[in-house]
């Protein structure tokens, strides 16, 4: 079974996540900030994340640039889930290292399709 850390400081996005998430057959851990993301990481490093851009403690782009600099950081297939929609703001975190991008609001056909993109499905 694969993993995937789910990084949003909206418990309502974390729970719609892990529903979707769970119906791929993925085992879920959650983290409310980058910082608790990076540590979820260290212990065990995902297969997958799904991750905010705007949270508190630490924002979604700077825990992606810290991950990719982690050992095995650069492992994680990492799929930016967020409000942030601007051009200048993909480009920020496909620079950074996120693999894809989805906005919000989202659904199960949008995830599994990005998902399926990436090779995680």
């Amino acid at each position: 079974m694969k993993h995937c850390l789910v990084v949003d400081d909206s418990s309502v996005i974390r729970k719609v996540a892990r529903r979707i998430l769970e119906d791929l057959d993925f085992a879920i851990v959650e983290a409310e900030d980058g910082k608790q993301a990076l540590e979820a990481c260290r212990d065990q490093m995902p297969d997958a994340i799904l991750l905010d851009w705007n949270m508190p403690v630490m924002d979604g782009l700077e825990f992606l640039t810290t991950l990719r600099r982690e050992a095995g950081g650069d492992k994680p297939v990492v799929v930016f889930c967020t409000t942030e929609n601007d051009v200048a703001h993909i480009t920020r975190a496909i620079r950074a290292g996120a693999n894809e991008y989805i906005m919000k609001p989202f659904d199960k056909e949008i995830v599994e399709a990005k998902f399926q993109e990436v090779g995680l499905i």
